[in-house]
Order: C-alpha cells, then structure tokens, then sequence
C-alpha cells in the first residue's frame, strides 16, 4: 500500500515537473515574441524616422540658394540621427532628347547630325566597335521617329518588337528595349552619363564628367582630364565644399584651353551652371538607413519635380 502511495506521489511529481516545464516554455516563447514585436516595431519607427530626415535634406537641397558648398547639406540631430546630402548637376550628362529628336527630321541640319556623332563617340569611348555603334544609333533614331521606314542599320515593327514612334524618349532605362543596345546596357554604369530631363539639353560644364567632356567638339582626353581634376578640387570629387565653382562661361572655357574657333566650335554645345539638379539624400537613424534620389529643375521657391524615387 505504501509502495503505491509512493508511485502515485512520484508519477504526480512528474507531471507536475512536465506541465511547469511546458508552461516556462510558453512564457519564454511568448517573451521572444513580444521581443520580436518591439524590434519591428522599433525598427520600423527608426525606418519612418529616416525617411523623415532624408526627406528634410531634399527641401534643404531644394532652396534656390543652396549649392554644394552648403554646409547645411550635412546635418546631425544627437549621435544617431542624421541626414547628407549629396547635391550635382544633372546637365553635366548627355540628354538623349538633345542628341536625336532633331536628326529624325527628314532634312536634319549639320548640328543635329553633330550631336549624333558627339554621341558616337561616347560610344567608342565606351567600346562599341564601328558596326555596334551605327546598329544603336539607328536602332534609336527608328525608335522614336514617327515614320515606319528602316535605317540602314536600324530596326522599326516586327515580330515582338514595336518601336513606339512617340518622338521623344521617355526614360533612359527604355534603351534596354531597343535592338542593339546590349553592348551598352551590358556594361556596369551605363545610365550614369545619361538623361532626358535637362532641357535644352547642352552639356554643363560645371558638372560634366571626363567621359562626357572628352567627346565634345575640341575638348578630347588630355583637357578633359585636367579640366575635372581642378574643377573638383584637393579631394578628386564632384559636389563637394573643395570644389571650384567658375564665375562664367568665359573662365570655364580658359581652364579647358581653348580659344578662337576651337572655342567656337564647341560654344553651341555647353552651358554653366544649369538649374537642373540630381540630389540624393540619406537619412539615418540609430542603425536604419533611407535614401531619397530626385531630379527637379530649382524655380524659385517652387521647384520642378520631375523624377523622384525612395
């Protein structure tokens, strides 16, 4: 009798044990839950709150006044909270509006043809062969056009391939739809030097790159080189508070060394200090990063939006 007393009493000992331990289990799994559920929220808190301060360094950027020599384009809220501003010119690239909708007009004129060759040469540069670059200019010439006829090299409707003839183009990334472009669009960075959203479309000496310089009219590698390194100044880089900011046309073409015809040739082509901008603001709070990218044309206190992206 006693021996079944002791059974009874371990075999409710256990259960005991078993049923502590299920129930320490639920509180652990529960405590890891709530866990879990206050870090998402906290980081989503911390998401929202650096999007919020990526956000402030656009308008920042966004003042007609502000430029890249504006300290205010860096700014830091307490040690984990911060916004930086990373404000260029968007003229310093090649506006494909600019280079062909004039040379689809049936009797394009010498500077529409100019411009087309201008952007040949950009496509050497990038190592096309002779064959591929007249394939791509073709293709996109037949692209927008609003004819159905065929280039030498190019390529209008056929099966699953519709040029869509609408004059213009409508982004840079629509390339990659058009026969030809692999040897372009296969290679890492090829959107960088490009645009649609300057207008007119000539070439901002302030902010172009070497790649874009050394295919304008008389400017070639050696001057495009040292043209950049002074303009950027002691640290190498472009939209930063080192860089030098030319007072006028006149100083930008006496850095870039030249003068007379040389100058005049490539007069038509270039600008300074264009009002076109490329911002991209990153917002930071605790651990949790966001980043805001737009182009807007600055107009006073209302500026031009026209491509944003988060």
């Amino acid at each position: 009798m006693k021996n079944a007393r002791v059974t009874r009493g371990g075999s409710a000992l256990i259960l005991s044990l078993w049923a502590l331990l299920l129930l320490s289990a639920a509180v652990f799994a529960w405590l890891k839950l709530i866990n879990q559920n206050i870090t998402i929220s906290g980081e989503a808190n911390a998401g929202l709150d650096a999007k919020a301060l990526a956000h402030s360094g656009v308008q920042v950027a966004l003042n007609e006044r502000v430029t890249q020599l504006t300290p205010l384009l860096q700014n830091q809220f307490g040690p984990d909270r911060s916004y930086k501003v990373q404000l260029k010119g968007e003229a310093g690239k090649l506006n494909l509006n600019w280079i062909f909708q004039s040379a689809i007009n049936p009797q394009p004129t010498q500077d529409s043809l100019a411009r087309v060759e201008i952007f040949k040469r950009y496509l050497e540069r990038r190592g096309l062969s002779f064959e591929e670059r007249e394939t791509l200019v073709d293709c996109m010439l037949d692209w927008i056009d609003p004819d159905n006829l065929v280039r030498m090299h190019g390529a209008e409707d056929g099966p699953n391939y519709h040029p869509p003839n609408r004059g213009q183009f409508v982004g840079v990334e629509e390339i990659a739809q058009i026969k030809g472009s692999k040897p372009l669009v296969s290679q890492p960075g090829w959107k960088d030097d490009l645009t649609i959203y300057t207008n007119p479309g000539t070439i901002d000496l302030q902010w172009a790159p070497v790649s874009v310089l050394q295919v304008l009219p008389n400017v070639g590698d050696a001057r495009a080189v040292n043209f950049v390194k002074f303009r950027q100044g002691p640290d190498g880089l472009d939209g930063t508070n080192d860089d030098h900011i030319f007072k006028d046309i006149n100083e930008a073409f006496q850095f870039l060394g030249l003068a007379g015809d040389a100058r005049n040739a490539l007069a038509p082509y270039v600008t300074l200090n264009d009002r076109m901008v490329h911002i991209v603001s990153i917002g930071q709070s605790g651990k949790v990063y966001r980043q805001v990218e737009v182009v807007a044309r600055k107009l006073g206190a209302q500026p031009q939006i026209l491509w944003w992206k988060e």
